[in-house]
């Protein structure tokens, strides 16, 4: 779907205050990897994550999003009872019923006019609230969407770090949980608006999306655990990539080194070298946070973009385009002009 009359009116960030390093985890894991021995430093030498942030215990998702809506209005400028459509995308979540979304909605004190819901489709949520809000906002149903995204590790790595110090645990279900631990905490809030309401604003222009379910068995998760084939996950997901590359440049005009910002998923280093090999990306067109915030899960898109808007990297005019997939498998390319 492209789109003619929608642009990024306002856009936010949190980071979580608390810093958990891989040496940290390390040490805890000791007894572990000593009787495996397991010598390799996986989270650090080959995921290149040397920390990530968690929140404080009593942190719940609803609290996170509602902070990122927060300052997504703020940066807006606009009243909350001119926002016609809510969508919530995290991961994690406050219960299974009522949505996530009607809590942040109560937080913000949205107005009764407001549609509010929940999408999940693992790290891909994110950019589909943005297609989805923009459908409605280019049909001309509302004048203002928030996108929000709120996502709490915490639990998981408790749960995690237990198991995986039990004296029965096997090497196969140690890899298997390992990328659990690469997880990190943090918030993201997007306001989209008709066109003419935010003028001079980024433009969304709109993206595409390519499906490979027959792998959905590659990474499953609940909330206190997630199991992942990492190597095939990441096969496959680049066969996927490629595919949906090559939509991409159809439907959008893409040439590689006429793009000047490329935001990637925050998954590993080895991920993100992938991309940048298989697509022949320019390393300085994609700043990297996965280091010392993990994998962010589906708001590491919108925070790597509101970074990138805080350091003063993006110019009026640049194609930026957006890139992610998500456990499913399922792959998104999108591009804002900023």
């Amino acid at each position: 779907m492209l789109f003619q009359h929608v642009a990024i009116a306002g856009l936010a960030h949190i980071d979580a205050p608390r810093r958990l390093s891989t040496d940290e985890i390390n040490a805890r894991l000791k007894p572990t990897l000593d009787r495996l021995k397991i010598r390799t430093d996986v989270l650090k030498d080959i995921a290149g994550i040397h920390a990530r942030r968690l929140w404080d215990d009593e942190v719940q998702a609803s609290d996170a999003a509602t902070l990122a809506g927060v300052k997504a209005l703020a940066d807006a400028g606009i009243d909350p009872a001119r926002v016609g459509l809510l969508v919530n995308t995290s991961v994690s979540r406050d219960f299974l019923e009522p949505s996530t979304a009607s809590i942040v909605s109560g937080n913000l004190g949205l107005p009764d006019t407001c549609q509010n819901f929940d999408v999940a489709n693992a790290c891909l949520a994110f950019l589909n609230g943005m297609d989805i809000a923009s459908r409605m906002i280019e049909r001309g149903e509302i004048d203002y969407a928030l996108v929000v995204d709120g996502e709490t590790a915490n639990l998981a790595y408790d749960k995690t770090l237990e198991r995986l110090l039990q004296p029965d645990v096997t090497a196969e279900q140690f890899r298997n949980e390992m990328a659990t631990l690469t997880l990190g905490c943090g918030a993201a809030g997007m306001v989209l608006a008709r066109a003419e309401l935010a003028p001079g604003a980024p433009r969304y222009r709109g993206g595409v999306t390519r499906a490979a379910t027959e792998w959905n068995s590659l990474c499953r998760g609940n909330l206190d655990r997630m199991v992942t084939d990492t190597r095939m996950l990441l096969i496959e997901g680049m066969k996927l990539a490629q595919k949906t590359f090559v939509a991409a440049k159809l439907a959008l005009g893409w040439a590689v080194e006429e793009m000047d910002e490329f935001v990637i998923h925050q998954v590993s280093k080895a991920h993100t070298a992938a991309f940048i090999k298989a697509f022949g990306i320019d390393p300085e067109k994609v700043m990297t946070i996965f280091g010392e915030h993990g994998n962010i899960g589906p708001a590491s898109v919108p925070i790597v973009l509101s970074k990138l808007r805080e350091m003063g990297r993006l110019k009026k005019g640049d194609r930026v385009a957006l890139l992610g997939i998500g456990s499913g498998l399922n792959c998104s390319m999108a591009e804002v002009v900023w």
